[in-house]
């Protein structure tokens, strides 16, 4: 397939030419929605970045025809982390995503040449792949809101392109609940839950994410080739066939359990979207004290080898 070869190509320039940032920009002399697509924000979440160059070869070779507006693909948001395959390159380019005057490390320099890009654009669809099995999911931000942390009047839109993408799941409520978690931690709420999606809200666009299944899963790259399709499908950018949408009720990120001891165990290899019945045990602390379930839903984001401090599980339900 001539993707395969096009994303070797990728990586061996980001190997030798990690300070290049590389997207491909098409324009219809038609008006319409301006979309931009990241993939590798993480360096170890490959598959969007297949996915993308996919879909880079589709229009380069006419197999796909942008009917409208603008599309924006950039299949490598984060060139040192992929190169490393590793999450960061210095540092989680999807916090504290702000430019900055003085860029203090790598993922500061990514920021200030991916920001002015984003705000140019009026939808961001984000590609991810998470570290446990699981289902694919998407997740959109805050409902309508006018408060002072995330205000909002576009969310409508965002869940809109969320059911869209063909993911079996949409998630709602990141923000919120991350601030959750950072007071939990006795720090005050600050930019460090700003991503991508939270930058793009400020900037007057929305944002979905796109969690395209576990990072070695071969189907990831699918899922994600698939969103980006149903992505242009229902932005009018682009005659492409088009997932099943999502039409069940959304998930509502509610608390965040942090690990508090490198001995705090999960009671089993949970993942993403299991269900749990209130006062069901899904972990131990290293004390012994069990960690039981509060509420009926189910366990989002389980990450067994969380550091101390950091997020070993969140819980979320269905929302109204």
């Amino acid at each position: 397939m001539p993707e395969v070869g096009a994303v070797q190509d990728l990586l061996a320039s980001a190997v030798a030419h990690p300070d290049v940032l590389q997207w491909h920009t098409w324009a219809s002399l038609n008006p319409g929605p301006a979309l931009v697509v990241l993939g590798a924000v993480h360096g170890n979440e490959q598959s969007g970045a297949t996915a993308i160059v996919r879909i880079i070869h589709d229009f380069q070779t006419g197999r796909r025809v942008l009917l409208r507006g603008r599309v924006t693909l950039v299949p490598i948001a984060n060139p040192l982390a992929f190169a490393q395959n590793t999450r960061e390159g210095e540092r989680n380019l999807n916090r504290r995503f702000l430019p900055r005057e003085q860029p203090q490390d790598y993922e500061d320099r990514i920021t200030r040449q991916l920001a002015p890009l984003l705000a140019a654009h009026d939808a961001l669809l984000d590609l991810h792949s998470f570290h446990t099995p699981g289902v694919p999911f998407a997740m959109v931000g805050p409902r309508n809101n006018s408060g002072p942390r995330e205000p909002f009047a576009r969310a409508a839109e965002e869940m809109a392109l969320a059911r869209a993408l063909g993911a079996p799941q949409v998630v709602e409520g990141w923000l919120e609940v991350y601030d959750r978690a950072s007071q939990a931690r006795g720090e005050p709420p600050d930019d460090e839950g700003i991503g991508t999606n939270e930058y793009m809200r400020s900037q007057g666009g929305y944002a979905v994410t796109l969690e395209s299944g576990q990072h070695e899963d071969p189907q990831a790259v699918e899922v994600a080739y698939q969103a980006i399709q149903g992505a242009l499908r229902h932005l009018g950018l682009a005659d492409v066939p088009a997932p099943a949408p999502f039409t069940g009720l959304a998930t509502g990120l509610k608390d965040v359990v942090l690990r508090e001891s490198p001995d705090d165990r999960l009671a089993r290899d949970w993942r993403s979207f299991d269900p749990i019945r209130a006062g069901e045990l899904i972990g131990v602390r290293a004390d012994g004290t069990q960690v039981l379930a509060p509420y009926s839903g189910c366990v989002l984001f389980p990450y067994p080898e969380a550091e101390v401090g950091g997020e070993w599980f969140y819980l979320a339900a269905p929302q109204a």
